[in-house]
Order: structure tokens, then C-alpha cells, then sequence
């Protein structure tokens, strides 16, 4: 009976000290970031653009100092569609490894207004104020009309 005493002790211990700094530390550990032009994006990170534009995801670049997000969409057939990045948040796992989730806005055209009909590859590059590269990019997207 003891025995189940103690072990029942320890274990809300450990299942406390794994709770208790998730419900207290509750903030998320925002990345800013500024929304670029396409004049303001980089050359290099331009000309490696169309290696992914035919692809829905979220990647990260490199460039001299400066670490970029970029959102793509895939390709359209039609104009209307656009990506937004609501925010980023870094999850950090020890003191050089972090992941980051992107929180993307997809919009999409009426399917009741007539568009041009031509393909279109909606992405969005975003520089960051991050000094070192995500191990893994998670993307997380919301569908709005």
C-alpha cells in the first residue's frame, strides 16, 4: 500500500513539473517580421522562388544576414487568390534548436465572380527578425472567403 503511495506521489511530481510551465509560461514567443515587396526581396531569394511556387508550403531562406519566410500557395488557374502570414511563433527547444510555426491567411476568390483566366502562383516573402535558422518551418492555415 505504501508502495502505490509513494509511486502515486511521484508521479503527479513529475506530471506537475511538466504542467504547471506550459498553463504559467502561456506565451508565445512571436517572430517579427515585415511583408516585402517584390522589388524588395532580395535577388538571390527571387531567382530560387520558382524551385517552389508550384508547391503549397512555407519555407525558410537565407540571405547574408537576414533569415526570410516565405509562403507559397501553388499554382491557380485563375487571378483572385492571396496568402497572408498572420503571425509566427517560435518554439524553442533548447538554447540553439527552435522550430517555427507560420500562421497563414489564404484567401480565396467568390466562385461566383468571374476572374481572369490565367495561372497565378500567390506567395507571400516575409524578412524576419530571426538570427538563425528554424530546424523545422510547421505551416498552419486558415481558409477565409
Amino acid at each position: 500500500m505504501r508502495k502505490y503511495l509513494i509511486f502515486g506521489l511521484v508521479l503527479v511530481i513529475i506530471m506537475g513539473s511538466l504542467l504547471v510551465p506550459k498553463i504559467l509560461g502561456g506565451k508565445e514567443d512571436l517572430v517579427k517580421f515585415k511583408a516585402l515587396d517584390i522589388e524588395e526581396v532580395p535577388d538571390k531569394i527571387v531567382e530560387m522562388l520558382p524551385q517552389y511556387v508550384m508547391e503549397e508550403r512555407a519555407l525558410t531562406a537565407k540571405y547574408r544576414d537576414d533569415i526570410y519566410v516565405i509562403v507559397t500557395r501553388g499554382e491557380k488557374k485563375s487571378l483572385g487568390f492571396f496568402v497572408d502570414i498572420e503571425k509566427i511563433v517560435r518554439e524553442q527547444y533548447s538554447k540553439e534548436h527552435f522550430d517555427i510555426v507560420v500562421y497563414a491567411k489564404y484567401i480565396d476568390p467568390n466562385p461566383n465572380e468571374v476572374l481572369p483566366q490565367e495561372y497565378d502562383y500567390p506567395a507571400i516573402v516575409v524578412k524576419t527578425n530571426l538570427k538563425s535558422m528554424p530546424e523545422q518551418i510547421h505551416l498552419d492555415i486558415e481558409y477565409l472567403d
